[in-house]
């Protein structure tokens, strides 16, 4: 009876522990993305860029909005080399604070010789940090 109850438990153990790790392996699988800036991004195969996440600096020109709805298409220069740049299209809400210069930070992946981004975040901008104040 006692080897009965071992053997049970040690059976249900094991597949606790077998559900665990395939939930964990698929958790990280489906949300594994490459960080990178324009410049990896333009050095990287295609399979690199199937979903990746990429920032930079708005580019001065190439901001164009779509006719037929939300978004906005423009070229995002390497923070470092704003010579290098990517084209990137995106479909949505656009935050108030996208403007030329402005930090940003795309998802998405390479689609036509265009980065085809899903979401489209913005760096806070200095006013909203927290000031330094003196204490009196």
């Amino acid at each position: 009876m006692k080897r009965k109850n071992t053997c049970t438990y040690l059976l249900a153990g094991l597949l606790f522990l077998g559900g665990v790790g395939y939930l964990a392996y698929s958790g990280l699988s489906e949300g594994s993305v490459y960080f990178l800036n324009v410049s990896e991004a333009r050095a990287a195969t295609p399979d690199k860029l199937r979903a990746a996440r990429l920032f930079g600096t708005v580019a001065a020109e190439g901001i164009s909005r779509p006719e037929n709805g939300p978004g906005v298409n423009f070229l995002l220069a390497d923070k470092d080399n704003p010579d290098l740049t990517m084209n990137v299209s995106y479909r949505g809400a656009v935050p108030d604070t996208f403007k030329p210069g402005a930090e940003v930070i795309v998802e998405g992946g390479m689609s036509d010789r265009h980065f085809a981004a899903r979401t489209l975040m913005t760096k806070c901008p200095s006013k909203y940090q927290k000031e330094n104040r003196k204490e009196g």
